[in-house]
C-alpha cells in the first residue's frame, strides 16, 4: 500500500513517502545554513562548497555536510554511506546510501547539486 504524506513542492500534487523523503534531501542539502528566517540552523554547508576547488579536500567536506546535514534535519532516513561524485555532463551529484527508519531495506537517492545562491 502506497502512502502519500507530502505534496511535490513544484506541483502541488501529493506525493508518496519516499518521494517525500528525496525531496526534502535536496532541499536541506541544497538550502545555505542561516537563511531560513524561523530555522537559521536549517540547511548545510555545500552552497558554501561551489566555488571551491574540485580536490579530495573539498570532496571529503561534500560528503561530511551532508552527513551532518542529514543526520540533523532528516529523522526518517539512516545514512550508511555518502558519495561526491560528477555525472557525465560534469554535474556535481551527492549520492546518499541510506535505510529508512520505519521499513527495511536500503535506498538510494542521488541528489543533484544543481543550488540556488
Amino acid at each position: 500500500m502506497t502512502t502519500y504524506t507530502g505534496m511535490n513542492r513544484l506541483t502541488g500534487k501529493r506525493i508518496t513517502d519516499a518521494e517525500h523523503i528525496h525531496q526534502s534531501c535536496g532541499d536541506i542539502i541544497g538550502t545555505r545554513i542561516g537563511t531560513r528566517t524561523k530555522r537559521r540552523s536549517y540547511g548545510s554547508i555545500i552552497p558554501d562548497l561551489v566555488d571551491h576547488p574540485n580536490n579530495e579536500v573539498t570532496r571529503l567536506r561534500m560528503m561530511a555536510g551532508a552527513v551532518l546535514a542529514l543526520t540533523r534535519w532528516e529523522p526518517r532516513i539512516v545514512i550508511t554511506q555518502v558519495n561526491h561524485a560528477f555525472d557525465l555532463s560534469g554535474e556535481s551529484i551527492i549520492e546518499i546510501d541510506s535505510m529508512r527508519v520505519d521499513q527495511s531495506g536500503k535506498v538510494l537517492y542521488n541528489l543533484p547539486l544543481s543550488l540556488k545562491v
